[in-house]
């Protein structure tokens, strides 16, 4: 979970996940120099399952490079062979994690379905996948990301080939299904395994008419191409 000053919802996020584990799992926190609360509320659940690192954060050119490096900074320092990324701000409804992790046995990577939520997680949606009309591998999410990587769940193995991120500009979950997709085996769970709460300090536009013009977004998925063969190709 990579948090930046998520006073607001973190309490409850962390409450509907903490159940579903066992006694040897671990929640990994990056903390992105938070200025408000949210240590403080992660500190007032006294589990010593839940592990805050503190990201030395620094400027980025790109404003989504922030969760980007904070994010990497999480999966650097876990230790499960099953790993499932998190938002600050989510639900995960009962059963995830078995759910999930049930999927990994025959893929590498897995993203479920979701309910879309109001601020106050009110259903809006019954189904983030047939709002976008979600779709697997790499081409088409390089056209049009639909993946979230709040839904996420994947293989130890994949950082192999996933890490490091690029250094700018491309989506730690887009990344995560291009190499899955380039070298391994990746599926869509197609039931709600979480609500996820879209409010005005939400990062990303996923869901959402997106704000770009068309000449950064053919400019940006260039990028984004380039970073892809100088990985699977150089290894860079």
């Amino acid at each position: 979970m990579a948090v930046y000053n998520g006073e607001k919802y973190i309490r409850g996020q962390l409450l509907s996940i903490l159940p579903q584990l066992g006694e040897e799992d671990e929640i990994v926190i990056s903390d992105d120099c938070s200025d408000d609360h949210t240590l403080d509320i992660v500190r007032d659940l006294h589990d010593r399952r839940i592990k805050v690192l503190h990201h030395d954060k620094q400027p980025q050119s790109f404003f989504l490079d922030y969760s980007t490096r904070n994010f990497e900074n999480a999966l650097r320092h876990a230790g499960g062979d099953y790993i499932l990324l998190s938002d600050q701000d989510d639900l995960w409804l009962p059963g995830k994690v078995d759910r999930m992790v049930e999927e990994l046995q025959s893929v590498v990577l897995t993203v479920s379905d979701c309910f879309i939520g109001d601020e106050a997680l009110n259903i809006v949606s019954p189904s983030y996948f047939e709002k976008v009309r979600v779709h697997e591998g790499v081409w088409r999410n390089v056209i049009r990301q639909t993946l979230l990587g709040c839904c996420m769940g994947f293989r130890r193995e994949l950082l192999s080939k996933a890490l490091p991120f690029p250094a700018t500009k491309v989506g730690h979950d887009l990344w995560l299904v291009m190499m899955a997709s380039h070298y391994y085996t990746m599926s869509c769970i197609h039931e709600p395994l979480s609500v996820y709460r879209r409010h005005t300090g939400t990062v990303t536009t996923s869901g959402k008419k997106s704000p770009y013009s068309f000449w950064f977004k053919v400019g940006y998925r260039m990028y984004i191409l380039k970073a892809y063969f100088g990985r699977i190709c150089f290894g860079i």
